[in-house]
């Protein structure tokens, strides 16, 4: 039988005989110990060169040797071996060229073989059952985020709390915290969010060679360690791997909590997941439309403005906004798209109209649409948009500022804002497209 593929992972291919080799020879009937091939494990994969920082074949292994460096059952063995499998395989994609990735493959399966383990079925221990949950506290708590239950930790009485949201997408607009509407071009690594819990960093790249236009290709979040409530968690997205699941394989904030506290939601299946933050009281949604993703995050006031000590915020996009210098000017946008002619696919109008499909009130998530769709060409920016502001539907608390329009943008961009309409921009860049 052949061992089952994770979500995402692309096979291997090329066999390395002679690391195969290595693994019989010795041992009761002829064969290594489990020490002996955790031993050998540990010296060839730390003198090995190849193994990069991203590639986490040594930290499989290493969890591998702490869960078997003592005897015990058999099955037992079997469980940290399945699971020594999968954490092999959700590395395939950053390891698939190192030998030290195939050696461990090859190990793995003789050791499986040795000691008659099925490929399928558990990859943890059984566990005793969680004890039965606490009475309830009459007491008050303390104002903020001090519970692992965002909500029922603030006082008796207190006013509901105020919710922000920010979203990030297409090539790409931003809607901060305070509901100002910007087109940036930030390519590149760039930071959305970093307060005291948790911090998210997009990565931007070249949708059209030559143009300005950048889209989403990463997404890192990392949910910082938070008294009792979670561990430290990280969730890694990019192109073609929208996971549903954290980094370390698991959907929630950790075993010794709740599972509710912190816990990814699969909607669709590599197109769209939800995380909630409950101890925050945060909620993320990250999708990926065509080959990009989108951002979209739910958030109380409080922990928008929490910082870490000494931090200064300088460069958080979402309650800042993208800096002066990397917002689009559109006089400079207009030269570098009548210049470079990146596509011709659609006229201003045709792309009118295919927005109007999905988007029917001209707000600026339309205008973002057309514009989107006159810069790279690819129709599965409309999508982006339309995602966009569902999720805004979804999670922005004021239902009078689903919608933004240019004179909001004018209102609120603060200082460096682009200083033309940016319906102009738009009619113009139709006609240097030659689509009128």
């Amino acid at each position: 039988m052949q061992p089952l593929r994770e979500p995402g992972a692309r096979g291997v291919s090329g066999a390395v005989p002679e690391a195969r080799a290595g693994w019989t020879g010795m041992g009761r009937r002829g064969r290594l110990s489990v020490l002996d091939v955790c031993g050998l494990l540990v010296v060839f994969l730390s003198l090995c060169p190849s193994v990069s920082l991203q590639c986490k074949i040594l930290k499989c292994n290493s969890d591998f040797w702490a869960s078997t460096g003592h005897s015990g059952p058999e099955e037992e063995f079997c469980v940290a071996l399945r699971a020594y499998n999968s954490c092999v395989r959700r590395t395939a994609r950053t390891c698939r060229g190192d030998l030290a990735y195939h050696s461990a493959q090859h190990g793995i399966e003789d050791l499986m073989m040795q000691h008659n383990c099925s490929k399928e079925g558990p990859t943890r221990s059984p566990q005793a059952p969680p004890p039965p949950p606490p009475p309830p506290d009459t007491q008050e708590h303390s104002d903020g985020p001090e519970t692992c239950q965002y909500e029922h930790g603030l006082p008796r009485g207190a006013p509901a709390p105020n919710y922000a949201h920010c979203g990030f997408f297409g090539d790409p607009h931003l809607r901060t915290f305070g509901d100002h509407f910007q087109t940036c071009k930030v390519e590149g690594a760039w930071p959305l969010i970093h307060n005291k819990y948790l911090s998210v960093q997009v990565t931007n790249t070249a949708v059209v060679p030559g143009a300005m236009a950048t889209a989403t290709s990463k997404l890192t979040i990392i949910f910082k360690n938070f008294q009792e409530c979670v561990d430290q968690k990280t969730f890694h997205a990019e192109t073609d791997e929208l996971p549903a699941a954290f980094a370390d394989g698991s959907k929630n904030g950790g075993e010794r909590h709740s599972a509710n506290t912190l816990r990814i939601v699969e909607k669709v299946p590599g197109a769209h997941v939800e995380i909630q933050a409950r101890y925050i009281g945060t909620t993320i949604i990250v999708r990926q439309v065509g080959r990009y993703l989108t951002f979209a995050v739910r958030m109380p006031e409080d922990v928008v403005r929490s910082a870490e000590e000494g931090d200064t915020q300088d460069l958080y996009l979402c309650l800042h906004g993208c800096p002066a210098n990397q917002r689009i000017h559109f006089s400079r946008t207009l030269q570098a798209t009548g210049r470079n002619r990146p596509t011709q696919s659609f006229s201003y109008h045709t792309a009118k109209a295919k927005c109007k499909e999905r988007l029917p009130v001209e707000d600026l998530y339309f205008q973002s649409c057309v514009f989107d769709l006159l810069s790279t060409g690819d129709i599965n920016f409309t999508m982006a948009a339309f995602y966009a502001f569902e999720d805004v539907k979804m999670l922005h608390s004021n239902s009078q500022r689903h919608h933004l329009f240019e004179e909001d943008a004018k209102s609120g961009a603060g200082p460096g804002t682009a200083p033309r309409s940016l319906l102009l921009l738009l009619g113009s860049a139709a006609l240097l497209l030659g689509g009128l």
